[in-house]
């Protein structure tokens, strides 16, 4: 689907006339991280979109002019663009990473486009502004990659064997799943995109302030310093082993609607793929959250 400067490869599944539901991936994953819920939701009667993000697999620029950036204003943006593409007015979002960045972007820029949101790491909006501040040690060794990732170095070493990075980064962030080659293999091809180096690289520069983001995409980045709360009913997650994250159970003041926080035990960084089942109810029960919300407005597809 043509939406704004990309050609989004998505999968659908579901009744095309269920409830509209959008599952966005993180980094370094893809749309296989949803297989399993988004069988689950289809069955519950929603109409789940799993697109590819900016720089996986199918997706492309349609622009060789188009910087390829990866800030989270980008990721937000192309989220837009595909809901206006398909015609979807509102939907329950979900993501984790990158792509519950997106959601979140979404969720608290434009709430009247969302349902509701299920968010892995609860407010994931970065804070430009503060990314010089220093955290704790436990906390600094775990972002490991992305200080690699600032230097000319480790955009070779993603170039050369980004495989081998994922490999080493799922393992890391999540290790208590036993995920076996063949699953990693499915994903791993999407790291092929020709764009997929230079997005990351992109991405985890940004974050910190070190080079530009896309002019087209300014007045978002500029809304999100002010670090916006998100007033839709929201399903905030972390997993217990998270080898990345140190929790968010400390997010909820940014939160001004129903809000519901969860730990999925025993799981880590990649929550929908390693608990599938629990993913998909918390997708269900955050629609249910807005549902039953007086005057709530009938999802449209």
């Amino acid at each position: 689907m043509r939406a704004g400067v990309l050609d989004i490869a998505y999968l659908e599944s579901g009744p095309v006339d269920g409830w509209p539901c959008i599952l966005s991936h993180g980094f370094p994953y893809d749309v296989e991280t949803f297989a399993a819920s988004a069988a689950l939701l289809a069955d519950a009667g929603a109409r789940v979109i799993r697109p590819w993000l900016r720089g996986y697999g199918p997706t492309r620029f349609l622009s060789p002019e188009t910087p390829r950036s990866g800030e989270q204003a980008a990721l937000a943006a192309d989220l837009l663009a595909l809901m206006d593409a398909l015609g979807i007015e509102r939907a329950v979002l979900g993501g984790y990473d990158w792509g519950g960045r997106a959601a979140c972007v979404v969720s608290a820029l434009w709430p009247d486009r969302v349902v509701a949101l299920v968010s892995g790491n609860s407010y994931n909006i970065q804070n430009i502004p503060r990314s010089g501040e220093p955290e704790a040690p436990e906390i600094e060794a775990s972002y490991w990659y992305q200080y690699y990732f600032h230097s000319e170095r480790g955009r070779r070493g993603l170039a050369r064997d980004r495989r081998a990075m994922a490999r080493t980064l799922w393992r890391m962030w999540s290790p208590r799943w036993d995920f076996d080659d063949a699953s990693f293999d499915r994903t791993a091809a999407s790291f092929e995109n020709p764009d997929f180096v230079e997005v990351v690289i992109h991405s985890y520069r940004h974050r910190f302030g070190l080079v530009p983001g896309d002019p087209a995409y300014a007045h978002i980045e500029t809304q999100l310093v002010a670090q916006p709360s998100i007033g839709v009913p929201t399903v905030a997650i972390d997993g217990d082993s998270d080898g990345v994250n140190a929790g968010t159970a400390g997010h909820r003041d940014h939160f001004t609607g129903a809000f519901d926080y969860r730990v999925f035990r025993g799981a880590g960084h990649n929550l929908p793929q390693e608990r599938p089942a629990d993913w998909a109810q918390a997708v269900m029960d955050a629609r249910g959250m807005a549902l039953s919300e007086p005057g709530h407005r009938k999802e449209m597809t």
